[in-house]
C-alpha cells in the first residue's frame, strides 16, 4: 500500500481551544482540504460521529476517513468499559473504511490546562505502566477483532509523552497496540524522532507530520509554559516551515517500510496561519522528502466547487 496524504482539521478548528477557528463552518475545512490536494482527513470537534451523516460529507469533497482522535480513560475503567465506550466510534471508522484509531489517554492528562506547565506533565511508576500496557493490550486485541486497529498517540501533557515512555510502553504491550509517530510532540518532549522511528518501525501504524518553530520552542521551555499557551504562542507549525529535518524522516519511513497515511498536522490561530495556504505548504514539503526517500505517495488531484 503506497502512503496516501491526509491533514488535520485542527489547523480550522481547534478541539483543544475553541476560540482559535470556533467559527469556522465544517463545510469550509472541508472543501479547502480537498483543495489543497488531500486525499483524507482525519475527524475533527466539528465531525458528527455518525457514518451516515458524515459519509456524504466527505463524498462531496471526495474525501476518504484517514483516522481520528479518541481520548482514552482506560486508566480509571475496565476494558469492558473502554471497549463500549469505543464502539460508536469504531463502527463509524470501519463504516468509512479508516483501518486505524487515534488512542490517547487522557484522564490523567494537563493539556487542557493553561495554569500547568509541561514540566508537571502526570507521570507513571515503571511498574503502573506495566500493568497499563497490559490493560491496553487487551484492549487492542478486541479493537483489532473488531476491525479497527489502535495507533497509540504519545502527546505531551499526557503520560506518554517522552522518548523513554514511548519504549516502555511498546515493551509491556503486545503487537496490537499499535504506535502513532508524531514528530512534533516527541521532538519538544525531548526525543529523538529518527532513533525512535527505527527502533519501533514495526510497530508504527500512523504518522503525523508537524514542524516546530525553533524561537517559540526556545520561550516554551525558558518560561516553563503549558501546551495550551505554546499552542497559543505557535511553537507548532507545518513541515516547512519550522527546524525539524523531514528529509531524514522521510529515509526513515522508508527504511521502515512504512505504508498508510502521513497527515498534516498543526495546532496554529487560523488568523495568524491561514489554514489552506499553511496545508499546502506542509504538503508540498513532505511529499518532496518522501519523493526524494524513494517512497509511493498517491496524489489527489486539486479541487474546485
Amino acid at each position: 500500500m503506497p502512503i496516501q496524504l491526509a491533514v488535520s482539521p485542527i489547523a480550522w478548528s481547534n478541539s483543544d481551544l475553541p476560540e482559535l477557528g470556533g467559527d469556522t463552518s465544517l463545510e469550509t475545512c472541508l472543501r479547502e482540504i480537498r483543495e489543497a490536494g488531500f486525499t483524507g482527513t482525519e475527524t475533527g470537534i466539528k465531525f458528527p460521529n455518525n457514518p451516515d451523516m458524515l459519509a456524504p460529507m466527505l463524498g462531496n469533497y471526495h474525501l476518504q476517513l484517514a483516522s481520528g482522535w479518541f481520548s482514552g480513560t482506560l486508566l480509571k475503567c475496565s476494558v469492558d468499559q473502554e471497549f463500549n465506550n469505543l464502539k460508536s466510534t469504531m463502527r463509524t471508522f470501519k463504516k468509512l473504511g479508516s483501518k486505524v484509531l487515534v488512542y490517547a489517554e487522557t484522564s490523567n492528562s494537563t493539556q487542557g490546562l493553561k495554569d500547568v506547565p509541561l514540566c508537571r506533565s502526570p507521570r507513571m511508576s515503571d511498574s503502573e505502566l506495566k500493568q497499563y500496557g497490559h490493560k491496553l493490550t487487551k484492549l487492542a486485541d478486541r479493537m483489532s477483532t473488531f476491525g479497527v486497529s489502535m495507533a497509540y498517540h504519545h502527546h505531551l501533557a499526557t503520560m506518554i509523552e517522552t522518548e523513554r515512555d514511548i519504549d516502555l510502553l511498546m515493551t509491556h504491550t503486545g503487537p496490537s497496540v499499535g504506535l502513532l509517530m508524531d514528530t512534533g510532540h516527541l521532538t519538544l518532549a525531548g526525543g529523538d524522532i529518527e532513533a525512535t522511528t527505527l527502533r519501533h518501525g514495526a510497530r508504527i501504524r500512523h504518522v503525523h507530520c508537524k514542524d516546530l518553530r525553533q524561537e517559540v520552542v526556545v520561550e516554551v521551555r525558558k518560561r516553563n509554559m503549558s501546551f495550551l499557551d505554546a499552542v497559543l504562542k505557535g511553537v507548532f507549525t507545518v513541515p516547512g516551515d519550522g527546524f525539524l529535518d523531514f528529509e531524514n524522516f522521510a529515509r526513515c519511513l522508508a527504511d521502515i517500510e512504512y505504508s498508510g497515511w502521513v497527515v498534516i498536522e498543526a495546532e496554529q490561530d487560523p488568523e495568524k496561519a491561514p489554514p489552506l495556504q499553511y496545508s499546502i505548504m506542509g504538503k508540498e514539503h513532505i511529499t518532496a522528502a518522501l519523493n526524494r526517500a524513494s517512497l509511493t505517495v498517491l496524489q489527489g488531484t486539486t479541487w474546485e466547487p
